[in-house]
């Protein structure tokens, strides 16, 4: 179940705030910008599904999205624990970046685990199937999908190269809880 953690930036240990109410979390992430809902997903889909299977299972939405965020690109990440280089793109996500862009993201199955760094709070957005989730441009946040990643994720971008990352440098992204799932 989709869940929401807000620590402070200097104590990873103990949530301020740990919530599980949808509208309060679409709430408290949206006084920061980030947009949150959640979606019905009548189409089931499971990892390995092919690109064109998802993006035809949910074109009317995502063509909703593309015109009203004048998105440019629209691509899947598909993962499962079985996959081969699984650990190697769990690496390329957990520490701490941001983009020139916003980073918009629909869950159509499973889970991930986007932490966002927002002033001197960090916000632990855990996503599952169904989520919407849209991190603001320069932004910054990690993602993990755990040491056995299942999920299946639309990705829209207003840069036609797709994603990429400015990475901070800094190790706070160590210092969090991450998705053991």
């Amino acid at each position: 179940m989709t869940r929401l953690r807000i620590f402070t930036e200097t104590d990873p240990t103990r949530a301020t705030t740990d919530t599980r109410d949808g509208a309060l979390i679409t709430e408290l992430l949206g006084r920061h910008g980030v947009r949150f809902e959640r979606w019905s997903t009548p189409v089931q889909l499971a990892p390995g599904a092919s690109q064109d299977e998802v993006i035809a299972a949910y074109r009317t939405d995502i063509d909703r999205l593309m015109a009203e965020g004048g998105y440019q690109a629209v691509d899947v990440v598909s993962l499962s624990p079985e996959h081969p280089d699984r650990a190697t793109f769990r690496e390329k996500f957990l520490n701490e970046h941001c983009h020139a862009e916003d980073e918009v993201r629909f869950f159509v199955a499973g889970a991930g685990l986007f932490t966002l760094h927002l002033d001197d709070l960090v916000f632990e957005v855990l996503c599952e199937q169904g989520d919407l989730i849209g991190v603001p441009d320069n932004t910054r946040h990690w993602f993990d999908m755990g040491p056995n990643p299942f999920f299946i994720a639309i990705r829209l971008f207003t840069n036609a190269s797709g994603w990429v990352a400015n990475f901070t440098g800094t190790d706070i992204a160590l210092q969090f809880p991450r998705l053991e799932n």
